[in-house]
């Protein structure tokens, strides 16, 4: 059994202040037991009063060794951490006047960073005077996202920020139509082609291979 200790994230065996508490655990029906009787139960099994919902009325303590509720904790944390997909922001930068050389190689670049589930932010820098030319720069990024359509959707419009102009692109996910398309194609591939129908075979005609006869018909 754990020893109570004040740094201890929860609170437990004596640390656990309620009259009475509500008990779950492996194999044990849920009940309320006043706090002295649960801890009592708990020395009984070897185990310790794990107070794991104190908001509650009465509070929920499960009968588990601590040093085990802790790794089961962490663990769970861990399988979360996981499961979260970290998203990094690529950035991709104009000048004003880009030339569609240079505008086609960006473009390759922000295809590849929301194909691997990256966000994209593309921003127009305006250097000295060339401010005045904030429309045309505000035109080129939304060419720019009409152009990626199919990889990423808006998720801020084109912004002035100082002498930057800034739109931000969230990857798009696999559209529902193709996963459809590609369950459709699957069922197609296991159904059996029906079979062709043969031609009727023509009944061989006999052939009489001797020498005819005058008279005589021996075709059927």
């Amino acid at each position: 059994m754990k020893k109570d200790n004040p740094k201890q994230q929860y609170r437990v065996n004596e640390q656990i202040r309620a009259r009475e508490v509500r008990i779950v655990g492996d194999g044990i029906e849920s009940t309320v037991l006043p706090t002295y009787k649960a801890i009592q139960m708990a020395e009984q099994k070897g185990v310790d009063l794990v107070e794991i919902s104190p908001n509650a009325e009465p509070p929920v303590c499960r009968l588990i060794d601590y040093s085990k509720f802790l790794y089961q904790q962490k663990k769970h944390q861990k399988e979360i951490k996981a499961k979260q997909v970290k998203v990094e922001v690529k950035e991709i930068r104009f000048g004003p006047q880009t030339d569609d050389h240079d505008y086609n190689f960006k473009l390759k670049h922000a295809q590849g960073f929301l194909s691997d589930g990256d966000k994209v932010k593309a921003y127009v820098f305006f250097k000295g005077r060339s401010i005045l030319f904030k429309e045309q720069g505000e035109v080129l990024l939304l060419r720019f996202a009409a152009d990626l359509e199919e990889y990423g959707k808006v998720e801020q419009m084109p912004q002035l920020e100082g002498k930057r102009m800034i739109m931000f692109i969230a990857p798009k996910k696999q559209p529902a139509q193709a996963k459809k398309v590609l369950e459709s194609t699957a069922q197609e591939l296991n159904v059996e082609k029906p079979r062709e129908k043969k031609a009727p075979q023509q009944k061989a005609r006999k052939e009489y291979t001797g020498p005819k006869v005058e008279g005589e018909d021996f075709d059927d």
